[in-house]
């Protein structure tokens, strides 16, 4: 009896909804990075680009301040990955709405705006935290060292407050810091970019074509050599003990 499967069509259209805020649960984290982000002062960002005019257009800081609070809050620290999930994972690419900074932009925009980054990560937490939420992806909203006094006071003193906030900006410094570190570790490493060739899925087929042709060439070679030399193998035993082929 022939097995029956669910349907399954790579090559269909629509597979994702035609609106970005569609494609994921109404609940998730990246939408609230989104929307916390956006409720917040940018304005130290764009200064950085006064008078740039339009000539070389910059990402706008929004959405790489999204990426990057996402990316770093989800615990993916390296520009190269981030950049690799702009294209392949869902969320990343809601944040980034059809733009995909390499990840040489991204590595700059974070140094080229750390402080100014490590600031708003902060009250990004700290809007979670006051928010309800108990993490933020893998960040926890309350600080470690005080999280248990801080359960049993409810009102905070401002010396408990100031504590709380000191501690949230060391673990968000902490979190840069492991993405610089990360990004000076891949610094030399090859580009992993697929070859311009079978970018194009006509042409990919072509190439997949063509390359499994050549394997199995090869297997036949391989087959036949290996059957060639037993054939002499045996004959060359043959003469050894005498006999004749």
């Amino acid at each position: 009896m022939t097995t029956s499967y669910l349907p399954y069509d790579p090559q269909q259209q629509l597979l994702l909804p035609h609106a970005l805020q569609d494609w994921l649960p109404e609940g998730h984290l990246a939408y609230f990075i989104s929307d916390t982000v956006d409720s917040l002062d940018l304005s130290a960002f764009h200064a950085r680009y006064a008078g740039g005019g339009a000539r070389n257009q910059p990402f706008h800081p929004a959405m790489m301040v999204k990426v990057l609070v996402y990316g770093y809050a989800t615990g993916v620290f390296s520009s190269r990955k981030l950049a690799r999930k702009l294209h392949e994972d869902v969320a990343f690419r809601v944040l980034a709405a059809g733009n995909y900074p390499a990840h040489r932009t991204l590595c700059d925009f974070r140094a080229f705006h750390l402080k100014e980054l490590s600031d708003l990560f902060v009250q990004v937490v700290k809007l979670a935290k006051e928010c309800g939420l108990v993490k933020l992806g893998t960040v926890a909203v309350d600080g470690t060292k005080i999280k248990a006094n801080a359960s049993r006071h409810k009102a905070m003193s401002y010396d408990r407050m100031k504590k709380v906030e000191l501690e949230l900006k060391e673990q968000i410094d902490a979190l840069l810091a492991k993405a610089k570190a990360a990004d000076a570790a891949e610094k030399n490493e090859p580009e992993l970019d697929i070859p311009a060739e079978i970018t194009r899925r006509e042409d990919r087929l072509a190439v997949i074509r063509a390359a499994r042709a050549r394997l199995e060439e090869r297997q036949l070679r391989i087959v036949s050599f290996t059957a060639n030399k037993n054939v002499l193998q045996r004959f060359q035993e043959q003469l050894a003990q005498g006999g004749g082929p």
